[in-house]
């Protein structure tokens, strides 16, 4: 599904039965709304925003735009058009604005611990219907949206090999075959150090702690195989200790904490 359909969704999910309380106000009466933050953040959706103040022909005039900080009381967006129509529209773009802007922030903030050149990704981790609003918004906040959906990419986790009862060896092999591009998941170190051997270019390093990683990247080098793949920290990585694995060497980090453990940004809007 499209985004214009997705949200034209959102407002027929509130919308459904109509909008009695707005009604009653006077259908000639306009309208200057705005939209302001209450505590500092990083704002998205802003886009999303227009679009559905459109679906009832009410203009926005976006103050801040989308990656960018906000600060409390800031204003974010004006609003002008019929009341009733800005009325019956105020929550559902309040809620998406809200959610977006919550996990640019979070966003913003874990990254803003990583040395450069390691990227922050999203996860597969995200509200059902939500993905590609969830994805956008950590990158608005400086992650990146990695793997939007499972034809992306091949990623072998353990369950696909208790599954097929294959073993790693076997199933990294059958995944070259394929010539995609491919990860492969360990909880190992020994079981990294094979996955390079046979070839996997992205290895992730599953609940593995910071001197796990250390470890293994040192058994990499030792080998001559750090050169050769791509490193991802993943499992139970929070705002609190981020930091530490973004100091072992790690080439990405991945977080579903961003995505399913976000606090919406507090916003409202005001006539």
């Amino acid at each position: 599904m499209d985004t214009y359909s997705l949200l034209e969704t959102f407002v027929r999910e509130d919308l459904e039965c109509g909008d009695p309380t707005s009604d009653l106000v006077d259908r000639a009466s306009s309208v200057k709304a705005r939209i302001i933050a209450k505590r500092d953040g990083v704002v998205s959706g802003t886009c999303h925003a227009t679009t559905i103040f459109g679906m009832k022909d009410c203009h926005t005039d976006i103050k801040i735009r989308d990656g960018h900080s906000v600060h409390n009381d800031e204003v974010i967006m004006m609003v002008h058009g019929i009341a009733a129509d800005v009325l019956s529209l105020e929550r559902v773009v309040l809620n998406l604005m809200s959610r977006m802007s919550g996990i640019a922030t979070i966003t913003k903030k874990m990254a803003s611990h990583l040395p450069h050149g390691v990227e922050l990704l999203a996860t597969r981790k995200t509200a059902p219907g939500l993905r590609i609003f969830d994805k956008e918004a950590v990158e608005a906040g400086g992650g990146r949206r990695h793997r939007m959906n499972l034809g992306e990419m091949i990623m072998i986790k353990d369950n696909h090999m208790a599954v097929t009862g294959h073993s790693l060896e076997r199933i990294v092999k059958k995944a070259l075959l394929q010539q995609r591009e491919f990860e492969v998941e360990v909880d190992t170190p020994p079981d990294a150090i094979l996955a390079a051997k046979l070839g996997a270019p992205i290895i992730l390093l599953d609940n593995f702690t910071p001197d796990m990683i250390l470890n293994t990247i040192e058994s990499l080098k030792k080998n001559g195989l750090r050169d050769a793949v791509k490193l991802e920290a993943s499992g139970g990585i929070t705002e609190d200790n981020i930091a530490e694995y973004g100091a072992t060497g790690i080439d990405y980090v991945s977080s579903g904490y961003i995505t399913n453990s976000v606090t919406a940004l507090d916003l409202s809007l005001e006539m």
